[in-house]
């Protein structure tokens, strides 16, 4: 989601959500009722219609002036980037998105016209991704305009990439650069001169991983896996306390993208802090065997897919270390956007 600054998370939404949620409901209740994995991963996965497959359910909010501005997202984006948002998460389970259903709290500063811009961005968005439209609430809001959308998807039976797989010994990869849409962000926010059309897309226009998502799954080699909407140190932290190990991220193998590296040089900016705590790239952060390194760099490239090899898995209390460009040892923090910051 866009990200109006970055803070260290005390008590994250994530911590928040357990506390709201945790044992409510008996886990043989939730076996019953279907329930593969519930709350806690990118998506839900509950029995579908065939022993063969199950469903993926993902849902995401964008509020007016939490999520985007108007300076800086035009009408079509923001519903571009609603149902992008979701449409990462399955593809972060490694599943195909099929059905969407959108609500809307419309306040009196959007019109029809502003409206019908919005829903062109998600039918654009839906059309590119294969992912039918089929329901939905319509509401009146009294300041801000609120779109929240969920996403169902497909997974073969027993086969969705959870956070949970990392083991000792794996490579930890990125399926693209990242801090390109941070730095569109900052770009537009300021003006600047220098921004390139890439960063500004990668703003608002962003593109899930889904097909890199199917690679990993249909050849078996994503151990574990995430989408980079919260940034490469949160998502990274996500996975080493899904999985209980230590990642070690390594500052020189980082993809830096020229255009990123560019207008941070211009104005001033370190682009590793974009890098790490951006988000909102919806590339892939995943853990794999290295004796499938090569493999599936080769499949990758065959499909114009990027893939970074950043790091790699070990032993030890979750945690998330950098070897920095000097071969220093630093903790990469749990810092990222907080919708609940303490104070």
């Amino acid at each position: 989601m866009t990200k109006r600054g970055y803070a260290v998370r005390p008590l994250d939404e994530f911590g928040l959500i357990r506390s709201w949620t945790e044992g409510r409901q008996p886990r043989e209740f939730l076996a019953q009722a279907g329930v593969t994995l519930g709350i806690g991963d990118d998506a839900a996965i509950v029995a579908g219609g065939s022993a063969a497959q199950e469903w993926l359910l993902a849902m995401d909010t964008m509020v007016e002036k939490v999520h985007f501005l108007n300076e800086t997202m035009g009408e079509s984006d923001v519903g571009y980037k609603a149902l992008s948002a979701n449409v990462s998460d399955i593809a972060a389970m490694g599943g195909i998105p099929k059905f969407a259903l959108v609500s809307v709290s419309v306040p009196p500063s959007w019109d029809a016209d502003r409206m019908k811009r919005l829903y062109d961005g998600l039918y654009e968005c839906a059309e590119r991704y294969g992912v039918a439209i089929i329901g939905g609430d319509t509401t009146s809001a009294p300041n801000q305009l609120v779109v929240a959308v969920t996403v169902i998807g497909t997974v073969e039976a027993g086969q969705a990439i959870r956070r949970s797989g990392a083991k000792p010994g794996q490579f930890v990869f990125l399926t693209g650069p990242t801090g390109l849409s941070a730095g569109g962000l900052h770009g537009l926010m300021n003006k600047a001169e220098s921004l390139s059309l890439r960063l500004t897309q990668a703003h608002q226009r962003p593109s899930p991983s889904v097909r890199a998502g199917r690679i990993l799954l249909e050849h078996g080699w994503g151990a574990s896996l995430n989408d980079v909407s919260d940034g490469v140190a949160s998502e990274a932290w996500e996975i080493a306390e899904a999985s209980g190990v230590k990642l070690l991220l390594k500052e020189t193998l980082l993809p830096l993208s020229g255009e990123l590296a560019s207008y941070a040089h211009d104005n001033g900016i370190q682009p590793l802090d974009f890098m790490l705590y951006g988000g909102e790239d919806y590339v892939l952060l995943g853990t794999a065997d290295k004796r499938s390194e090569q493999e599936m760099r080769v499949r990758f490239r065959a499909e114009g897919i990027p893939l970074f090899v950043i790091g790699e898995v070990e032993a030890g209390e979750p945690e998330v270390v950098m070897e920095t460009a000097s071969g220093a040892y630093k903790p990469v923090l749990k810092q990222g956007y907080n919708h609940f910051p303490k104070g």
